[in-house]
């Protein structure tokens, strides 16, 4: 299997140049990031083209980060704020060659948000068609994130399918899901056809998958035998150093 290193998290106190480095010599076969913007695309793409990995997606902003804005396009009012973070979220993937956007939600309820949502990733799905870009959308859990719009699969699904543009995915991050869902393995039988990346950690520590109340072992070889076959998403919180954690990464990539 292949295994994609969540910079956001590991190698966090890198430059982002350099925590690409630092993955590849650790073994990943690819990279993800939150919010890549502090550090010039053209840093970022020669580190990727030293390498060899590609970059397979990055984040809308959040907004007022001193205000705790966790996005923007779930936030009525907020319409032209939102916009320009897909636009520069998406001159951003295509200067480093990334191929997904996660476009935000933020902290929102109601049908106004959900209006919101679903004007704001409709105007995403259109910007991002002719670069051959995939949007996608992730649930977040209500203990790391209270009030975040997207909180299940179901809500998700019900997005997804009422846009009806094949470009936009969902990001099944398992840690999220186990956390307000549950039923793993047949959530992502079901959902496959929706899915366009899968993250993952520990439950509840949020830690490296050599531990916690999911079995990964498992995990992993049911998204294999799904015929799923790209990069999964090493999105947790090392415990020390990133390096000290990889033990996990070697023995998954042998399944």
């Amino acid at each position: 299997m292949k295994f994609s290193a969540n910079l956001g998290f590991l190698w966090a106190d890198r430059p982002l140049p350099d925590a690409i480095r630092a993955a590849h010599a650790a073994g990943f076969d690819a990279v993800e990031c939150h919010w890549p913007y502090d550090f010039p695309a053209a840093e970022v793409k020669a580190a990727l083209e030293e390498t060899g990995l590609s970059m397979l997606g990055l984040n809308t902003r959040r907004g007022d980060v001193t205000a705790g804005e966790n996005g923007l396009a779930a936030l009525p009012g907020r319409e032209t704020e939102a916009r320009e973070a897909i636009d520069q979220s998406i001159s951003y993937a295509l200067a480093v060659g990334a191929n997904c956007i996660h476009v935000m939600a933020g902290f929102a309820s109601g049908q106004q948000a959900h209006d919101c949502f679903v004007g704001n990733l409709t105007y995403a799905c259109a910007k991002a068609a002719p670069y051959d870009l995939t949007i996608l959308i992730e649930p977040l859990n209500r203990h790391d994130a209270p009030g975040y719009f997207l909180t299940t699969t179901g809500q998700a699904r019900d997005i997804i399918e009422k846009i009806a543009n094949p470009i936009l995915k969902l990001m099944f991050d398992c840690y999220h899901v186990q956390l307000m869902e549950g039923d793993i393995s047949h959530r992502l039988h079901d959902l496959l056809p929706l899915i366009g990346h899968i993250q993952f950690a520990s439950v509840p520590d949020r830690g490296p998958p050599d531990r916690g109340e999911l079995n990964y072992g498992h995990i992993f070889q049911v998204i294999r035998d799904l015929g799923y076959d790209s990069p999964l998403g090493a999105e947790y919180k090392p415990q020390g150093m990133s390096d000290w954690d990889l033990g996990w990464l070697h023995d998954a990539q042998e399944l």
